[in-house]
């Protein structure tokens, strides 16, 4: 018999929702769904807990492998992976004298991984997902350009070794082990102007910033925005009555933002304000609206015809202070608002990239990375040995922020280096609480890898608290060594680095099956983690 065919008056009828064979087969139980809504939480920490359990696995390793991408103005998004001997990442006396740095550059091997045109113009920034539970899985990287543009794709987390078969040489003399497994997930086009700051805050959720004005919270599943905020746009400043701006002539749009640890409060700085946002991630409103003072803004090196504008900002691992840069120095803030130091590098420099260094168990380091070359280190619990008594105690009375104590310096005119670090990313060696390798990527198309010992920055935050000070930061003391150089030949403008936790992979072997887009309703590869909120339609925060 013939299927009945449905009349009009039916097709115009209620809206038909389709549900999948999960859902058909769940009984409605409101005790049993209250008290699941609590179990992703547990789920998640479980997780992260695996992955930092696999990165520390891979750091036992014989010959650590560090996947490192850059983005740069050419539209050329580039990964290449460096393996590190053991012997290498000793840190302290243990060390041998013998490890010279051009002795340490020939026994790290680095191989081109992927390199490619990702986009139609430069690209801006990066983000990393948190790793996977699963060690041989993949981790999501988002690229954001200036062609509005994100694109997501599918790194694998297991290194490839090289193959045995005779390649044919290559221009740079550089190794080239294609990883098989890293696809293109797909494209998100929900912004109308620049992509300026991304960042995962779990695998289910990638939270977008652009300079139209507006911050997105992307749902890692299907990649749909669940919540837009939007920013106001800053009244023109320094225009004469009148005057019509066109599109595009009034500063406005997001330079930055941060996620506070609990995933509860956001911070963000656009253009052409003097003034910090701070939002409220469980409902999606702002919260309030912190104006930079001229005592504030005196002290970092904006002038009377300065923007006056945030550049960066950053909380620290604890949550109990955060940092506000600016285009030649940076604030520190309590948890109260109120500023506690500033930053201000000698000579006067610009500064492009900050970055918290943990090293235990009292004191919290910040990293600034500056137009001349170098990485500097303040201690943001401790003034300025340059600061006399009054001084110290004026500027408390007067709640204006104290000059942060310089303990060290990586890199610069000292070392050598005069190319802006524009990036770099702080990788901890697990065995060594005390050691990080940190690799610095500048304009010039260097990427440098660099060790470093918390023990050594102790030691000099005590001697320097004696001294005088120079008059200039050049002659504070160097610390760290530096591994090696790996030329990109392109000018580097973000960059990120994570550690390869999966069982290497033979480049001769067949290959398994890839990882295809999803479409919507399909599920992610199997290594991504269910998050609270996957299934929602609307936007609840993280909790």
């Amino acid at each position: 018999m013939g299927k009945r065919k449905r009349g009009h008056q039916e097709l115009a009828g209620t809206g038909r929702v389709t549900k999948t064979r999960k859902e058909q087969n769940v009984v409605p139980q409101p005790k049993q769904q209250k008290q699941h809504a609590k179990e992703p939480n547990t789920t998640t920490e479980n997780e992260d807990d695996q992955g930092a359990a696999n990165v520390e696995r891979a750091w036992n390793e014989n010959a650590v492998t560090i996947q490192i991408i850059t983005g740069s103005y050419e539209r050329v998004l580039h990964g290449f992976t460096a393996s590190i001997p053991q012997d290498l990442l000793i840190t302290g006396p243990d060390r041998q004298a013998e490890h010279a740095p051009a002795e340490s550059n020939s026994k790290i091997n680095f191989s081109d991984t992927f390199l490619f045109n990702a986009h139609g113009s430069a690209i801006r920034c990066l983000a990393l997902s948190p790793h996977a539970s699963n060690r041989n899985g993949h981790i999501m990287l988002a690229t954001g350009s200036t062609d509005e543009r994100i694109n997501i794709h599918a790194i694998s987390l297991r290194p490839v070794t090289l193959s045995a078969k005779a390649q044919l040489p290559t221009l740079h003399n550089n190794t080239i082990t294609e990883n098989r497994h890293n696809k293109l997930i797909g494209t998100l086009l929900q912004h109308s102007s620049s992509i300026s700051s991304l960042y995962f805050p779990t695998r289910a959720k990638l939270i977008t910033a652009a300079e139209d004005s507006t911050i997105s919270i992307v749902r890692g599943r299907d990649w749909v925005p669940l919540e837009t905020i939007k920013v106001p746009i800053p009244t023109p400043q320094g225009r004469p009555s009148g005057d019509t701006a066109g599109p595009g002539e009034v500063p406005s749009g997001i330079n930055d933002f941060a996620v506070h640890p609990s995933m509860k409060l956001m911070l963000s700085v656009g253009k052409g304000e003097k003034c910090m946002r701070l939002w409220n991630l469980v409902t999606g409103k702002k919260a309030g609206v912190l104006t930079f003072s001229r005592e504030v803004l005196t002290s970092v090196g904006e002038g009377r015809f300065g923007t006056g504008e945030g550049r960066k900002v950053i909380w620290d691992a604890e949550g109990d202070e955060f940092v506000v840069a600016f285009e030649r120095g940076a604030i520190v803030y309590g948890i109260d608002c109120k500023p506690k130091y500033s930053i201000l590098p000698t000579p006067r420099t610009k500064v492009h990239q900050i970055q918290y260094l943990r090293i235990p168990p009292d004191s919290n380091i910040l990293a600034v990375s500056t137009e001349d070359g170098r990485i500097m280190f303040y201690n943001t619990s401790t003034p300025s040995p340059k600061l006399n008594t009054s001084q110290f105690t004026i500027a408390r009375e007067e709640e204006n922020p104290i000059p942060c104590a310089l303990i060290a310096q990586l890199g610069g005119p000292a070392a050598g280096i005069t190319g802006r670090v524009k990036d770099f990313e702080i990788l901890p060696i697990p065995r060594n609480p005390r050691a990080y390798l940190i690799t610095a990527g500048s304009s010039d198309g260097s990427v440098r890898l660099w060790l470093i010992s918390g023990t050594n920055t102790h030691t000099h935050t005590d001697t320097q608290a004696g001294s005088d000070g120079a008059a200039n930061d050049y002659a504070i003391a160097q610390v760290g060594q530096l591994l090696a150089t790996h030329a990109t030949n392109s000018r580097i403008t973000c960059l990120k680095a994570l550690v390869m936790t999966g069982e290497p992979e033979d480049a001769d072997s067949v290959p398994q099956a890839s990882v295809q887009a999803p479409r919507n309703g399909d599920k992610q590869p199997e290594d991504s983690s269910a998050e609270d909120g996957e299934g929602e339609e609307e936007w609840s925060g993280f909790d």
